[in-house]
């Protein structure tokens, strides 16, 4: 299943990095995604935010089933590893002929693969790899990939968190997601976006919405005050406050 969509990027944000670069460059994000498991990542951008936004026009999404690539006539794409170990791994022949294909047919700024021994996603490197172009993100099953693919074919290998899944498939589509949606027009207010946890290396102020008053329990009287510096000053006290209380790793 493909999701693609092309159109131009237009910033109007000031806040974050991202914004800022958007605004002067014309662009489409293009996301390749090469798994074994395509039915496993296809849901994750069929609905809400991440949706929108790429029937907007802002993204694009490709979806390759590796066993597409397989000469086996049984379109197994993982072999034994050499030496004994117990598991089973990706091979490189069918990972360098779909990577091949679609670097013949453009430029790729970053060739991604999902590791639990990569670096760790995290705010910052959605807002790095939403300003670039093409990306292609390969998820890892099994004991893993021949290594020669990390070593000739991969450049950038990526973790999110030290732990193990099954494979990758949940990885990309949390990347993926995290990068598409701080994609200027991806949510209509982009003040959202901008005030998320972790822009700055913040985590975010408490919300509040109605009732004010529920079961005896009231939001802070500052917010229905109407003083926007004010109410300004508390959201930045209260993340601040927060941020040390609950992720004092953070200010570091």
């Amino acid at each position: 299943m493909v999701f693609y969509v092309y159109t131009f990027q237009q910033s109007t944000s000031m806040k974050i990095f991202t914004y800022f670069c958007r605004k002067s460059i014309c662009s489409y994000m293009r996301i390749d995604i090469i798994t074994v498991l395509p039915e496993l990542i296809e849901s994750n951008f069929s609905h809400s935010i991440i949706k929108r936004g790429i029937e907007k026009g802002l993204a694009e999404v490709h979806i390759h089933n590796l066993r597409d690539y397989s000469t086996n006539k049984h379109k197994r794409v993982d072999d034994y590893p050499f030496g004994g170990e117990a598991g089973m791994v990706l091979q490189i022949e069918p990972i360098d002929k779909v990577i091949t294909e679609l670097k013949n047919q453009r430029t790729y700024d970053e060739i991604i693969f999902t590791s639990p021994d990569g670096e760790t996603f995290n705010q910052k490197m959605a807002n790095e790899l939403s300003l670039v172009n093409n990306i292609i993100i390969l998820c890892g099953h099994y004991k893993g990939v021949d290594h020669r693919v990390r070593e000739h074919l991969i450049t950038k290998e990526i973790s999110i968190g030290d732990y193990v899944l099954t494979g990758g498939e949940l990885a990309a589509s949390i990347i993926s997601d995290a990068i598409i949606r701080i994609i200027p027009g991806v949510i209509s207010d982009e003040q959202s976006a901008l005030s998320d946890c972790f822009q700055d290396n913040l985590l975010s102020a408490p919300v509040y919405t109605r009732p004010a008053i529920y079961n005896g329990w009231k939001i802070p009287e500052i917010l229905l005050s109407g003083h926007e510096k004010k109410i300004s000053e508390w959201r930045m006290e209260q993340a601040l406050n927060r941020t040390k209380k609950l992720r004092p790793d953070l200010l570091k």
